[in-house]
């Protein structure tokens, strides 16, 4: 055997449809786009167009809104931060911030902050200083010797 005589499989490669080249190809004349109009022309481009009846998408009403204002916020729960510091992940000396549990591999990346919820058990002294925390989660914080620091600025009281 020699490397000039080395070859595919009958049948393991197909040869591309040339279009466009003549009524013999099968794919000659209008090269498979029907006839006349807008998409028989090259650069067309309706998506949602029918026919001139008003699109789906225009005839459903619009619903809600977008706040731009809202956070988007890292939630973890009591229980998440446990299994870290069993992992020697998270040090109890230190306190528990964003940037602690990015360093510790229990978020993927910081966003506009953190929010401690009190699922699971939590048995170590831990200080956090986070934008918010549920009620539970801050009841078993302190249950366990911790203590808790909000960032969030509090809601002014509107006179």
């Amino acid at each position: 055997m020699k490397l000039t005589e080395l070859h595919d499989n009958a049948g393991a490669t197909k040869k591309r449809m040339r279009i466009g080249r003549g009524i013999g190809s099968g794919k000659g004349k209008t090269g498979g786009r029907g006839v006349k109009g807008q998409k028989a022309r090259t650069g067309v481009a309706i998506k949602g167009f029918e026919g001139g009846q008003m699109p789906l998408h225009r005839r459903l009403p619009k619903r809600g809104f977008n706040n731009i204002h809202a956070l988007d916020l890292n939630e973890i729960n009591l229980g998440r931060v446990q299994q870290a510091v069993e992992a020697g992940k998270l040090d109890t000396g230190s306190t528990v911030t964003v940037d602690a549990l990015v360093a510790a591999g229990i978020l993927s990346r910081a966003r506009d902050g953190v929010k401690v919820l009190g699922n699971g058990e939590l048995k170590s002294k831990l200080s956090f200083e986070v934008w918010a925390a549920s009620a539970s989660a801050v009841a078993a914080i302190e249950k366990a010797g911790g203590s808790v620091k909000i960032l969030r600025p509090a809601a002014e009281a509107s006179a």
